[in-house]
């Protein structure tokens, strides 16, 4: 019974272990505004949180754990080893904002978020989040 409640305390702690690092790893963002399937207006603003990385203007530099949002519209995440494209489908918030007023046109729009360090380069694996809006 000794060695049984041993077994049991040394698979709670390792389970604890893990569970505390792989909290500590956790690297997300998400779109908190507008919410998926909305049927909204233009311009429609864009909002994202994030977890476990720190959003910083771009001008700040290349930091681990740190960088600045992009929106993507319309468009498949680019080459994670490239810097993300600055055009109309492509918006770069390089200034450390987290919301964004973009004017999109009437239809059905997939807006992606992608979070980058000061370089443009994005994080492998993405730190990413899509949603789809319906612009009235």
């Amino acid at each position: 019974m000794k060695q049984l409640k041993l077994i049991l305390a040394v698979l709670a702690a390792n389970f604890f272990l893990v569970s505390v690092s792989s909290a500590a790893d956790f690297q997300a963002v998400m779109i908190s505004k507008p919410s998926d399937g909305a049927v909204v207006s233009s311009p429609v603003t864009v909002c994202m949180q994030t977890w476990g990385v720190e959003v910083q203007p771009a001008k700040k530099g290349v930091n681990d754990g740190k960088g600045h949002h992009h929106i993507l519209v319309d468009v498949d995440l680019p080459n994670l080893s490239n810097g993300i494209p600055k055009d109309a489908n492509h918006i770069h918030m390089g200034d450390g904002s987290t919301c964004k007023s973009i004017n999109l046109s009437s239809g059905k729009h997939l807006i992606r978020t992608l979070f980058a360090k000061g370089n443009h380069i994005p994080y492998n694996p993405p730190l990413t989040d899509s949603i789809t809006v319906t612009v009235k």
